[in-house]
């Protein structure tokens, strides 16, 4: 998407309807449980610390901090500012997931709800997968949560989503465009406020469908060992890539 275009939404212009379609859709508590879980099982060290790479509008963050001490990283400087505001005890840093140095390390990194896809080719996965376990300690997991698997795509398909975020009620209607692996994806919003609707420029941006070999060859190659929990936290699965533990 060129976001110059000016018949096209922005990216960063869609984050005010994020959270009314998203809260609607998603369990965000219970993702955050099924979760924790999944860390206590894999990890091989206990994890206290935890950075929520592409983080968004910090909406898993809200439920994390109540048991991990929380870090959130994201490149929409829009959705970083809805995450402070939600979070305002939690650090955020604007970084690009696939080369970012916080000059520091965590128990476990974690990059969810399809964010993955954005990277687009598998060159920037590899790059992205490599700089999350560069942050994770010895034993702690990278979690990955990928978007759809390419064979699931369905052409034709139309999304419809709505929900509420105050008195501004949205409406999101979604489709997709395939060309190899990567999805064109085009949004259009419609926005009932103060007793009127307004119908939004559309959004369109790409997304990746990374097969299980991608996923699995891209924490291979950043030293990790992978594991997969098939449903994950909304039924495209979780990728855990568990950093070796320190000799004895």
């Amino acid at each position: 998407m060129d976001e110059r275009d000016p018949t096209l939404m922005s990216y960063d212009e869609a984050s005010v309807y994020y959270d009314a379609i998203y809260e609607a859709m998603k369990d965000y508590a219970a993702e955050v449980e099924r979760l924790r879980s999944l860390l206590e099982h894999h990890a091989r060290r206990p994890v206290r610390e935890l950075l929520d790479m592409a983080c968004g509008t910090g909406l898993h963050d809200q439920y994390l901090k109540n048991y991990y001490s929380v870090e959130g990283a994201d490149l929409s400087r829009s959705q970083l500012a809805i995450a402070r505001r939600r979070c305002p005890d939690l650090v955020f840093h604007d970084a690009d997931m696939t080369a970012f140095d916080l000059g520091r390390d965590y128990d476990a990194v974690t990059c969810l709800f399809s964010a993955i896809g954005h990277v687009i080719t598998e060159e920037r996965l590899r790059a992205a997968v490599r700089a999350m376990a560069a942050h994770v300690r010895p034993g702690g997991l990278v979690v990955i949560e990928p978007f759809i698997d390419p064979s699931e795509f369905r052409p034709g398909h139309l999304g419809v989503e709505q929900g509420q975020d105050g008195d501004m009620h949205v409406l999101r209607v979604s489709y997709s465009e395939r060309t190899g692996d990567v999805l064109e994806l085009t949004m259009h919003h419609y926005i009932s406020a103060a007793g009127k609707v307004a119908v939004m420029k559309p959004l369109r941006f790409d997304i990746a469908m990374f097969t299980a070999e991608q996923l699995r060859g891209a924490m291979e190659s950043a030293g990790l060992e992978v594991l997969h929990d098939p449903e994950g936290l909304m039924g495209r699965g979780l990728y855990l890539g568990r950093a070796p533990e320190s000799p004895r």
